[in-house]
């Protein structure tokens, strides 16, 4: 029988008494104005790959510093595991199912999220929000797609992954840099690993320097937010990496015992500091929101995996999942159970960690709770989760059951999952089994039906209320 968990309050947290007092005072500044939601997701990032969550190779002391002032979630899913979906579902809230089920697009592809899906940044514009995507996009390239068609004001980031290549007769820059011995004459010859940095719907860079990504998403953060200080703003930061070929700056290459991958885990936690230096600078740490968390599980590889990059080796490495199983492109739990922390000073308690089911479709209804805007009127998946946030008495997962796209459901602590080169479904304990060690299914089969059960039903309802993903005009389907 399913038992909710509660919170647990670390030796780090402040006493109930000072807390209280704390909290009163600062929740009534921060209710002053509509709070600013930073969202910093990374790419292929494992479960393990931060200090709060037991790296010991990888050190991330701004992050985990996140962890002590505010809240890890232990339970926290991805949508998807791999890019394309697990962004869509980020952004609007929806299984991926519902929203088109975009596969991982590439720069071939003539379609991408539908402009008529709300995202989170366009619900927050229409709510006086000043909006900005910077990173890696993913779910579209054409013009139609891109994110000023999706509620941002504002792009700068790779349209993609960073192991494609441009795409053809996109737009570009009067100003356009470029590198390599590329000149206008080559530039549409593809080559794997060069892609192009954009600013809104323009290439200003190709191939992009991609040792310089982190550093330079960081610095258009930093703009962001002081140019946009006296109003609410969302900034959603998509880091290229950890996804491969792995890049770093000369300043952190070297530097991690958990060489080249660790390299780029640090630069992005060195970022996270940057972006928090900001704020308090500013005075708006009180008034803000930031999610951590990452689009999925690492890639399966190992250290000596063929790397054309350089001579580089350590380009094409992949981090850790434990204790979880399963990797990037699997429905394990090392597929898409990610790290995740949230923070903001006088609101989230200091301290604390939440073992309750939660999900990155949850963010566009929190977000909405909390700015006062005003929901899609589409059907969403995504559950208010702002009990759990502010670590209020008895909040448990508002999740009946969450689902591993088409082919596993968790109900409390019970998983039924078909993995992919399975016939039948398999049953975990994930409160007693972790790590996804024990098949329990031919001892438990009124449990294995009763969470297939609500795996089809879901299946059904998604089939009566999906929508469909949006294709370029002019383009065949």
């Amino acid at each position: 029988m399913y038992t909710r968990r509660r919170f647990i309050q670390t030796a780090a947290a402040v006493g109930a008494a000072g807390f209280a007092g704390t909290f009163l005072c600062t929740a009534q500044s921060a209710k002053s104005r509509k709070p600013n939601i930073i969202i910093i997701f990374t790419d292929d990032q494992g479960y393990q790959d931060l200090g709060v969550f037991g790296s010991t190779k990888i050190r991330t002391p701004n992050i985990d510093k996140m962890a002590k002032e505010g809240m890890q979630f232990t339970d926290f899913y991805s949508a998807a595991s791999v890019c394309t979906p697990s962004r869509a579902s980020l952004l609007t809230g929806c299984y991926p199912e519902r929203v088109g089920n975009l596969p991982v697009l590439f720069p071939s592809d003539n379609k991408g999220l539908n402009p008529e899906e709300t995202t989170i940044a366009g619900m927050l514009k229409s709510n006086g929000y000043a909006t900005a995507c910077i990173g890696k996009w993913h779910l579209g390239h054409l013009k139609e797609f891109l994110p000023q068609n999706h509620g941002f004001d504002s792009y700068y980031g790779i349209p993609y992954s960073n192991d494609m290549t441009i795409a053809n007769k996109m737009n570009l820059s009067s100003d356009l840099k470029l590198r390599e011995g590329v000149t206008l004459k080559t530039i549409w010859k593809p080559k794997s690993d060069w892609v192009p940095l954009m600013r809104d719907e323009e290439v200003i860079e190709y191939p992009a320097d991609q040792s310089t990504l982190s550093r330079r998403y960081t610095e258009e953060a930093i703009k962001f937010i002081k140019s946009n200080r006296d109003r609410p703003f969302f900034l959603y930061i998509a880091h290229t990496m950890p996804h491969i070929p792995l890049y770093a700056s000369p300043e952190f290459e070297g530097r991690s015992a958990a060489g080249l991958y660790g390299d780029c885990i640090e630069e992005i936690d060195w970022s996270v500091g940057e972006i928090i230096k900001t704020l308090k600078s500013e005075s708006l740490d009180h008034d803000t929101l930031i999610v951590y968390t990452s689009d999925n599980g690492p890639w399966n590889l190992k250290g000596n995996a063929t790397d054309k990059v350089k001579g580089n080796k350590n380009r094409r490495i992949g981090g850790s999942a434990l204790p979880l199983r399963g990797y990037k492109f699997q429905r394990l739990e090392g597929g898409m159970r990610v790290p995740a922390v949230m923070w903001w000073p006088g609101r989230i308690p200091a301290g604390t960690e939440c073992r309750e089911i939660a999900a990155t479709i949850d963010l566009l209804p929190t977000i909405a709770a909390l700015s006062e805007a005003k929901l899609p009127e589409k059907i969403i998946d995504g559950k208010n989760i702002l009990p759990l946030i502010e670590g209020r008495k008895g909040a448990g997962s508002p999740h009946k059951a969450y689902f591993y796209r088409t082919r596993g459901v968790r109900a409390g602590n019970w998983k039924a999952i078909k993995p992919e080169e399975a016939k039948e479904f398999e049953l975990y304990d994930l409160g007693r089994d972790i790590s996804e060690s024990k098949d329990l299914a031919q001892e438990n089969p009124e449990i294995v039906e009763r969470l297939t059960k609500l795996l089809n039903d879901h299946k059904e309802e998604i089939d009566r209320n999906k929508r469909p993903h949006g294709i370029s005009a002019g383009a065949k389907g």
